[in-house]
């Protein structure tokens, strides 16, 4: 296979390893954080990143999980989680196993396209590009918005994910809070949570995270940082460091996602495509 293609066939057998570690199922984080930890990926190959801003780890691991669906070795629920089905809880893959999944796949596409004549079914095996056109079209019109606007747009952000109160406080020399927020969780849990948005396109580091925890300490139970951009791990790791009040990072992957959820600033349609994955089984040999 050509370098830089299909690259990500070799995280199939990890991503059944850490889902069998985690019992069956997990966030999609959850699961590339543990093949990140479980494989010594360096730092510095975690924090690179694709055009689209998404991390180019996350996006390989997320097409082997595509790959491992059609094989039937992952639930194919979209909500959120990945679910090993009762093969997939049976099956090692090495990396010699999984190109032959590949290879099996590219060529049941390949060949329904031949057959329909419709070059919207393809499927296309570079990780460079992500054919989810309108992310990248969301995430560029984030970044080019005003600095202001992008605050504003993150508070009605919250505002519909459920926050209460939320106010832009747009005030400098704050320690970089950008606003406040209330969650009731239930009748008897509520949290007052402070927000910091940056309108990246690269990284958030360690320091940033931890100026804008020292700032809230003493003012809010909990913070938010969103952004257009990625986290370094070192800035993942702050936000997490025990015995440090939790700061929880939003980066552009999450915030598209979180978009998507809410359906805010996009008109979603309904679009049927055949699913060749699932009549593979039956068509004759």
């Amino acid at each position: 296979m050509a370098k830089g293609r299909s690259e990500f066939v070799k995280w199939m057998g990890p991503t059944l390893e850490a889902l069998r570690e985690l019992d069956g199922s997990g966030k999609p984080r959850e699961v590339v954080d543990l093949i990140a930890e479980k494989s010594g990926i360096s730092d510095k190959k975690l924090e690179e990143t694709l055009k689209s801003g998404q991390t180019r780890f996350y996006n390989q691991v997320h097409w082997a999980r595509q790959y491992l669906v059609w094989e039937g070795l992952l639930d194919s629920s979209t909500r959120g989680v990945w679910t090993l089905t009762p093969k997939g809880f049976e099956t090692s893959l090495n990396e010699s196993d999984s190109r032959n999944i590949f290879l099996k796949w590219v060529k049941i596409h390949a060949d329904a396209r031949k057959k329909d004549d419709d070059s919207d079914s393809s499927v296309t095996a570079d990780t460079e590009s992500v054919d989810e056109e309108w992310d990248d079209v969301l995430l560029e019109l984030l970044r080019k918005v005003t600095p202001e606007g992008f605050e504003r747009i993150c508070a009605r952000l919250l505002r519909e994910s459920g926050f209460e109160k939320v106010t832009v406080t747009g005030r400098t020399k704050d320690g970089g809070i950008d606003g406040i927020g209330i969650l009731q969780v239930n009748p008897f849990v509520t949290f007052k949570v402070l927000f910091q948005c940056k309108r990246y396109k690269g990284s958030v580091s360690r320091a940033q995270v931890g100026d804008f925890r020292n700032a809230m300490i003493g003012r809010a139970d909990k913070g938010i940082i969103l952004t257009t951009g990625t986290f370094t791990m070192d800035a993942r790791r702050e936000a997490e460091r025990d015995g440090a009040p939790p700061v929880e990072l939003v980066d552009a992957v999450k915030l598209v996602e979180l978009f998507r959820k809410m359906e805010l600033g996009l008109k979603p349609k309904t679009i049927y495509e055949v699913d060749h994955a699932f009549f593979a089984p039956f068509l004759s040999k």
